[in-house]
């Protein structure tokens, strides 16, 4: 079988567990700047320590009351947000042109594979024109910063599932004053984490057309 035909329809998924940010976003740099043509996709899953990342085109003024935890300037869109214990991360490591796909498309694949995760579990999730992300009766539940390098995806998707809420309160999420912000246990959703991961990386399979393989350990960049 032609390898680029194979690697267009799989994705390695690895579960990190939970990492520190930094180590995590090199890593990611480095599989971006040195994967080629048939390299297969992958998709990361990772708990963060609590860190805010603050975008390329983040206003420091939207960084309130950091207190103890650190801030750090990132390589993705969007303004600040917050990563910590008992949200999903997940970093979508794809090649966009094999898959055709544009990053308007990626983008609302992206957020409909949470959209339809929701819906497994009886909850209404909804786009916001001009404010990428997954929206619950107003309340944010996922939040979205990407980049995109010589057609190949990084960065990604932040799934609040059972999480401290509270260091949302000392930023403007995603630089929106006042945004409120909603974990998925407490739209009687479920709080387990390993249930979530295993519903919404089905949704993304789905999205993106991939037949995903779970990989032990940690992948060869970090």
């Amino acid at each position: 079988m032609d390898p680029v035909a194979a690697s267009a329809r799989t994705a390695r998924v690895f579960d990190l567990g939970r990492q520190p940010y930094e180590p995590v976003w090199r890593a990611m740099q480095r599989f971006t700047d040195a994967r080629t043509a048939d390299t297969t996709d992958e998709l990361w899953l990772v708990e963060h320590e609590p860190v805010f990342t603050l975008g390329q085109a983040g206003k420091p003024e939207h960084v309130l009351a950091p207190g103890d935890i650190p801030v750090l300037h990132v390589d993705r869109g969007g303004q600040v947000t917050y990563h910590g214990p008992g949200q999903i991360v997940l970093y979508p490591l794809l090649d966009l042109r094999r898959l055709g796909l544009g990053v308007r498309d990626y983008v609302h694949r992206i957020e409909q594979a949470v959209i339809d995760a929701l819906g497994e579990w009886n909850i209404g999730g909804q786009r916001r024109e001009g404010a990428p992300g997954v929206y619950v009766g107003g309340a944010k539940v996922a939040a979205l910063g990407i980049r995109v390098r010589r057609g190949c995806s990084f960065h990604g998707l932040a799934f609040n599932i059972d999480m401290d809420l509270e260091p949302f309160h000392r930023i403007n999420p995603c630089g929106y004053q006042g945004l409120q912000v909603v974990s998925v246990c407490d739209l009687g959703g479920p709080a387990g984490m390993q249930a979530a991961k295993a519903v919404l990386l089905e949704q993304v399979a789905s999205q993106f057309g991939v037949v995903l393989q779970p990989q032990p350990g940690l992948p060869e960049p970090l």
